[in-house]
């Protein structure tokens, strides 16, 4: 091989190295690019959860300070009115236990409200425990009747997910409490093997389901909830029967 082949081979071994380079670095800054793209989506849509749960947050505890506005002037206000008249006809011991007693569950209401109000309280409440509460909050109002049943042996659900599934639940009886003219409401949760099941259902006035598209109804954030957490919600009612919602969670 003369001296100018072999030149020649070390330019073409040289051409094919440097366009190896420059490929590889083309390559690189594209995954680069990708990588660093995929990274901004990810935090954007970490922060656009984060700021789905903090509104969750507050709307529950609008919903709570709604609820606890109306215990007050319905239920407790008219306990402490009983105690007061009690007080002012007393005229033996008997009468003066009575008023004790009445005084006494007007107190208990009150600290449970003052717990329900606090923010740190509701932050930290279980999904189970906050849908019992808000169970014997219904009953105490006597808007209506409500029952709740828990089936299966809980797991253990992210808090957060635990916040958007409470506000789903808690939406739905908001507006049945508003809307339906109900007067029982059932509220059934089962933890199954590859899901929470959690089932609330009304026997009120119920609606033609089109209407569900309609802003007035109330319910139209609860299917953008659902999917915020990977859930399933399904609403169906028959007019002059009731109202349910079916929701599911998938367990990991």
């Amino acid at each position: 091989m003369d001296q100018s082949t072999q030149l020649l081979l070390i330019l073409v071994v040289l051409l094919v190295l440097f366009l190896l380079a420059v490929i590889v670095f083309v390559l690189f800054s594209v995954f680069m690019k990708r990588k660093n793209s995929l990274l901004r989506e990810q935090i954007e849509t970490e922060k656009r959860y984060e700021r789905a749960i903090a509104e969750t947050q507050i709307e529950i505890r609008e919903e709570t300070l709604r609820n606890i506005s109306w215990e007050l002037h319905d239920n407790i206000g008219q306990l402490l009115t009983l105690a007061k008249i009690k007080a002012q006809n007393v005229e033996g011991g008997e009468e003066m236990l009575e008023v004790a007693e009445t005084i006494g569950t007007g107190l208990n209401e009150l600290r449970a409200l003052s717990k329900s109000i606090n923010p740190e309280a509701i932050n930290e409440q279980s999904l189970i425990y906050s849908l019992e509460q808000e169970i014997s909050r219904f009953n105490r109002l006597k808007f209506l009747s409500a029952d709740y049943e828990l089936l299966g042996d809980a797991v253990t659900i992210d808090s957060k997910v635990e916040i958007v599934l409470f506000r789903i639940v808690q939406e739905f009886m908001a507006n049945t409490m508003k809307h339906s003219k109900a007067s029982k409401l059932e509220v059934k949760v089962q933890f199954k093997a590859d899901a929470l099941e959690i089932t609330a259902l009304d026997d009120g006035v119920g609606f033609d389901s089109e209407k569900l598209l309609e802003k007035g109804i109330g319910l139209s954030n609860i299917d953008k909830r659902a999917e915020l957490i990977g859930a399933d919600a399904k609403i169906s009612s028959i007019p002059g029967i009731g109202t349910q919602l079916k929701l599911i969670y998938p367990l990991e």
